[in-house]
């Protein structure tokens, strides 16, 4: 099986200037991503879409592939994350006759993501063909049902879940008492291709959950996460864990 890990790294970004090769640890941010997706059983190539140079750079030091440059138009804020993933696919048709089995689309500000987590996602989705995707989550601690969206004057506030589909008082009940809820952590999702050509989708609508604990889904945006991240990273040095080996 041909399985395309794909890393999807913008220039430009907003919060934290040049985030995706930011060093991290001594090493750039998306390294991280790419160290997982080379160490992976079930990837069999690495490659980083990005409309930037340096980033491009930065990821073939690594050991990733930078074959083209994505259009400055599917490179701003306001693009998606299909947009990039079909100009991939269309111009390793195109230009190299490639086209994967699977797609394991990893975003670059994870550091902590698995190469066996990332191989647990593709074998689930290998091993079930009524399924368009596998998407990474987390638990939830903030639950849905104690959330509040307010009018526009700020005088009253309304449940975010319209009151019909929750139990009475559920605002005040405890957490044990309500539905487990999940919430995507921005770490990875394994597609097939033609979620994107027929479905106009990565993810299409039968998807596999995969639950990754607090630690693979830190997500890096603002320069907190950055430093929570060095943290996280010395703290592992320190107790000689398997993570710190990963991170050395």
């Amino acid at each position: 099986m041909e399985v395309l890990g794909l890393i999807i790294a913008r220039g430009g970004s907003q919060r934290v200037p040049n985030k995706n090769i930011k060093p991290l640890a001594g090493r750039p941010l998306i390294a991280y991503s790419i160290d997982a997706a080379r160490r992976s059983r079930t990837i069999t190539r690495v490659i980083v879409s990005t409309n930037n140079d340096a980033i491009a750079e930065a990821a073939v030091q690594e050991g990733a592939e930078a074959p083209f440059r994505r259009p400055l138009e599917i490179s701003q804020g306001h693009s998606t994350e299909l947009e990039a993933v079909e100009h991939a696919l269309v111009w390793l048709r195109d230009h190299e006759k490639y086209e994967p089995d699977l797609v394991v689309l990893l975003r670059p500000t994870n550091p902590f993501r698995k190469p066996e987590t990332i191989d647990r996602a593709v074998e689930l989705l290998a091993g079930d063909p009524s399924a368009h995707s596998v998407r990474t989550v987390k638990f939830c601690s903030e639950h849905p049902h104690k959330m509040w969206v307010m009018d526009k004057e700020g005088q009253r506030i309304r449940s975010f879940v319209p009151v019909e589909q929750k139990a009475r008082e559920a605002h005040t009940l405890s957490y044990h008492l309500l539905p487990t809820v999940y919430v995507q952590n921005a770490s990875m999702d394994v597609l097939r291709p033609s979620n994107i050509w027929q479905l106009r989708s990565t993810t299409g609508t039968e998807i596999i959950p995969l639950v990754m604990d607090e630690l693979e889904s830190v997500d890096i945006n603002t320069a907190s996460d950055f430093l929570l991240a060095e943290t996280l990273m010395a703290r592992a040095r320190e107790t000689k864990t398997g993570e710190g080996d990963r991170f050395g």
